[in-house]
């Protein structure tokens, strides 16, 4: 009996981890119609401590140190070109064409583009035989770099059309990236002062994502609930807000891809391809909620419906057309 208890335990854990493309429209549309009877404003209160502790089991394992190492620095340039230059031009052009009607829209947009990377980047990396390595250090120094940029971008991005208040999203970005970052550092330590690395990684690491997922579904819920009735009189503009997610992400790719092609071995460009399309999302609709509102989260809600299912079909059609392979290396 323990031992089907076990299980079941496991198996609700793991449920929104392992059916993310099940999930997020599942919660999408609960939310949706739990707004539309019931006014959810007060769980708003909730948005920022659940945060936390959604960021907090990823950032257990993390090593900042990863950053300082100068290896694959052509490959670290070019990602940091595209994340922090050409990805932000992206979302502002589409912004100011499409989301000026609804501003906090647009900042859902900039803050999904300004924050780049997340474990999804090493994993989907690793699953598609790129450069991990690169991946890891990606990854870190893309959190840390997008942590420290995000606030003046988005100044400049949308500061025009919604209030942005600097020390706001500051001290928003320290609670929500920095306290869980270092909570998560003494963790790690002290976890490994109590089992080996090799331990860890059976018992403890597989539990972090999926306790993670938990957490991004009650954000997604409480943001599309909150917003449910105002969606509801103005579908426009939620299909428009889809729309603009998909752009965003098929130009991303067109430019990951070329940039990836010409300058870059297969298995390094795609690394590159991942650190650049996939974006932080978990943090991103915390930030989006906690600083701007549910419009902004639910932006960033829609990035959830195409993200990993962009990843996972980009895997089996580069396997098939090989687009990462310079012409004259094209396998026939």
């Amino acid at each position: 009996m323990s031992e089907s208890h076990d299980n079941l335990r496991k198996m609700i854990i793991f449920w929104p981890s392992k059916n993310i493309a099940l999930v997020i429209p599942l919660i999408l549309l609960v939310g949706f119609i739990t707004g539309l009877f019931i006014d959810t404003l007060a769980l708003k209160v909730l948005i920022l401590p659940i945060t936390v502790l959604m960021i907090y089991p990823t950032m257990i394992g993390f090593k900042p140190q990863e950053i300082f190492n100068i290896s694959h620095g052509r490959l670290m340039f070019s990602a940091a070109l595209l994340n922090f230059i050409l990805v932000p031009l992206l979302a502002y052009g589409l912004g100011t064409a499409f989301l000026l009607r609804d501003p906090q829209l647009f900042a859902g947009l900039a803050i999904t583009a300004l924050l780049p990377t997340s474990n999804m980047t090493i994993a989907f990396a690793m699953l598609a035989k790129g450069n991990v390595p690169a991946a890891i250090k990606l990854t870190t120094s893309g959190l840390l770099l997008g942590s420290i940029l995000a606030p003046w971008y988005l100044y400049l991005m949308v500061g025009k059309y919604v209030p942005v208040d600097i020390l706001l999203t500051l001290k928003t970005i320290s609670i929500v990236i920095l306290l869980p970052l270092i909570a998560g550092m003494f963790t790690y330590n002290w976890l490994l002062r109590r089992m080996s690395q090799a331990e860890f990684k059976v018992k403890i690491k597989p539990f972090l994502p999926a306790a993670s997922s938990w957490g991004m579904v009650a954000i997604i819920f409480i943001s599309m609930s909150m917003n449910s009735r105002r969606i509801a009189e103005h579908l426009d503009i939620f299909f428009i807000a889809f729309m603009v997610q998909i752009i965003f992400y098929a130009v991303n790719y067109l430019i990951a891809i070329f940039t990836g092609r010409w300058f870059f071995t297969e298995n390094d460009a795609k690394t590159l391809v991942f650190s650049t399309v996939l974006r932080n999302l978990s943090i991103s609709i915390g930030l989006a909620a906690t600083a701007f509102g549910a419009n902004a989260a639910l932006m960033v809600s829609l990035a959830f419906l195409i993200q990993g299912q962009a990843a996972a079909w980009f895997i089996k059609l580069n396997e098939r057309y090989h687009w990462l392979v310079r012409p004259e290396k094209t396998i026939s």
